[in-house]
């Protein structure tokens, strides 16, 4: 390209007159500089005449001796005459001063001086107007601009692919280290977001994986203990039961009254203990899972239907999923997860209250929420809601919300709880899909 504008710009002068415009300086120097010299000669030989100008008549000196005489000089050499024709000599005599010219013939120093002027204007002008230049300049910072957009948009790209493979590299290792909780940002949707999204749900599924590992494990400890104290509690309350009922038969006719009182305080007192006792016993058992293919909505409504007619004053809601694929779990365990959910929904709404049944698929599985419209849980109590406890309520055991997540658990699933829409407790089963293999 730079080839291309030499060639184009080819007709370009500005060279030659700035030579021409030199060599005549060169030229104009040189002639001054004889003239000067043979001027000076000529005065030495006396051979040339010159004009006398006294003291005594300085008000009528001319500017240019009068110039002369106030700057001390001795002697100085000037162009005078039309157009710088002549160059006069001024020499200091005394109180006086007199002047030497020589004629310069054709030559005119101001037109010479004047021409040069305008030639050295011309070149300064062309120089400034230089198209050469003025394209090698623009080719330059154009290049030089391309040049650095290129390596902007490359720093862009590379930090772009970079960053991600970082922050994957990052959540690996923090993955690797035990830290199950580590998320990545997800940007975009190409390979790379993918892979970020693949990962965050990997991270996902090992977090939940981990808790229900845990909390099974906890249940196998509970469940040991429970078997335990289920065998040591009943060893204990049988010899009690059997000795008041003793006591009770041999008692007098006049006491008969006082001791069948006191009898059925402490049978009852047993019997609640020994359901308890029960109640622990089919804790720590473990039924066999017989996994199969379930209609939830057709489960929701059947549990629906048949707890109903116990809480007639409860307003139940059901929003089924249309065409909700079938799960895969344990009929019979699935049914017991519902009727507890919504047992302890009815009882947490009271009378006049509001149950909801939704059931919907996400994330490949089939989920169940259960809302009441009760007062809500606590802190405290969301804290410790699926661990095993001993309730002394009348229908209660402490041990229904524990037993349904690790039915849930050993479906495939699990219980979990979640922000109520009916402003109070709400619960979500999620199930995964059937299939046929």
């Amino acid at each position: 390209m730079t080839s291309l504008l030499e060639r184009s710009l080819s007709f370009a002068t500005t060279e030659q007159l700035d030579h021409l415009s030199t060599s005549l300086q060169d030229t104009g120097r040189r002639y001054y500089q004889q003239a000067r010299e043979l001027l000076r000669q000529e005065v030495s030989s006396g051979s040339l005449e010159h004009q006398s100008f006294s003291k005594k008549d300085s008000a009528k000196w001319p500017g240019d001796v009068a110039d002369f005489w106030e700057s001390g000089e001795q002697e100085r050499f000037a162009i005078g005459g039309e157009g710088g024709s002549r160059l006069d000599y001024f020499v200091r005599k005394g109180d006086g001063i007199w002047v030497y010219s020589h004629g310069l013939g054709d030559v005119r120093m101001d037109a010479l001086s004047s021409e040069y002027r305008d030639a050295r204007k011309l070149v300064q002008q062309a120089q400034e107007r230089d198209l050469r230049r003025g394209f090698t300049t623009t080719l330059v910072v154009l290049v030089a601009a391309v040049w650095l957009v290129s390596l902007l948009w490359l720093i862009y790209l590379a930090n772009r692919v970079s960053r991600p493979i970082q922050q994957l590299t990052s959540g690996l290792s923090e993955l690797a280290a035990g830290r199950l909780e580590t998320r990545i940002d997800a940007e975009g949707v190409d390979e790379i977001g993918r892979a970020v999204a693949a990962f965050n749900r990997s991270a996902a599924e090992l977090e939940r994986s981990r808790g229900r590992l845990v909390y099974l494990t906890q249940i196998a400890s509970w469940q040991a203990l429970a078997r335990k104290m289920a065998h040591e509690l009943k060893n204990s309350l049988t010899p009690i039961r059997l000795t008041v009922e003793e006591i009770l038969a041999r008692q007098p006719e006049g006491e008969r009254q006082f001791m069948e009182q006191a009898a059925r305080i402490v049978v009852s007192e047993v019997e609640s203990l020994e359901r308890r006792v029960r109640a622990f016993s089919e804790f720590s058992s473990e039924p066999v899972l017989h996994p199969g293919k379930i209609d939830l909505n057709s489960a929701v409504e059947e549990r629906v239907s048949f707890l109903k007619s116990g809480h007639f004053d409860i307003a139940y809601t059901m929003d089924l999923a249309t065409s909700l694929p079938a799960a895969r779990a344990d009929k019979d365990r699935v049914k017991g997860i519902l009727t507890n959910l919504l047992e302890n929904g009815a009882q947490a709404a009271g009378p006049g209250g509001e149950i909801l049944a939704r059931t919907y698929v996400k994330d490949s599985r089939v989920c169940v929420e259960i809302h009441d419209s009760g007062p809500g849980l606590s802190a405290e109590a969301r804290g410790t809601l699926f661990e095993p406890t001993i309730t002394f309520k009348q229908h209660g055991m402490g041990l229904g919300l524990s037993i349904a997540r690790k039915d849930a658990l050993l479906c495939g699933g699990d219980l979990s709880l979640m922000d109520g829409l009916l402003g109070g407790a709400a619960f979500v089963l999620t199930l995964p899909f059937y299939s046929e293999n």
